[in-house]
């Protein structure tokens, strides 16, 4: 892996600690490089989960076509309206970064809107907490946010052994920093 480097500094999303700062919600009209579009059989009732439960803004809406919601720079979802949505959400998903102070409000305020919609949030081998989604339209979203790594631990040493380092930062300095 020695054709990989950092370049942390070319994402919205913060140093992992439990102090980081979630980047307020980018609202630039950009060429988007990713994002998902996401059948609705009720325009309204989407918009309404994805804003409060998920903490997404309403970047625009086209009335009877898109509504194109975002969180931070590089998250966007576009909301289209449809007849029908499945009966079940799909075993693939897709994944959006959140910071660890977010978790536990994101639960809880989609716990308050759909009570069966949340699965977690659990810890992961690659150094996240997750927390699964399910929303109305039957998505399988996940918000994920880095946890610290301790330069001394097996998740760090397994992280290493395949090339992935964390960017430098000193010893006992994240919470500093993140």
């Amino acid at each position: 892996m020695s054709d990989h480097y950092n370049a942390f500094e070319i994402s919205p999303v913060p140093a992992p600690g439990p102090h980081a700062v979630p980047p307020e919600p980018f609202r630039g009209i950009y060429g988007m490089p990713a994002f998902v579009t996401i059948p609705t059989s009720d325009l309204a009732a989407s918009v309404e989960f994805w804003t409060r439960g998920l903490g997404f803004i309403e970047l625009f809406s086209i009335p009877g076509s898109v509504v194109h919601l975002r969180r931070w720079a590089f998250q966007d979802v576009l909301l289209v309206p449809t007849a029908g949505v499945p009966e079940r959400a799909p075993a693939m998903s897709v994944s959006f970064a959140c910071v660890l102070s977010q978790i536990d409000s994101l639960v809880e305020n989609c716990r308050a809107l759909r009570p069966d919609s949340v699965d977690g949030p659990r810890d992961t081998p690659w150094t996240t907490r997750d927390v699964e989604v399910i929303t109305p339209e039957n998505a399988r979203i996940v918000f994920t946010a880095a946890r610290p790594v301790d330069p001394d631990s097996q998740e760090a040493r397994d992280l290493a052994a395949v090339g992935i380092t964390p960017p430098d930062v000193r010893r006992g300095d994240n919470e500093e920093h993140a």
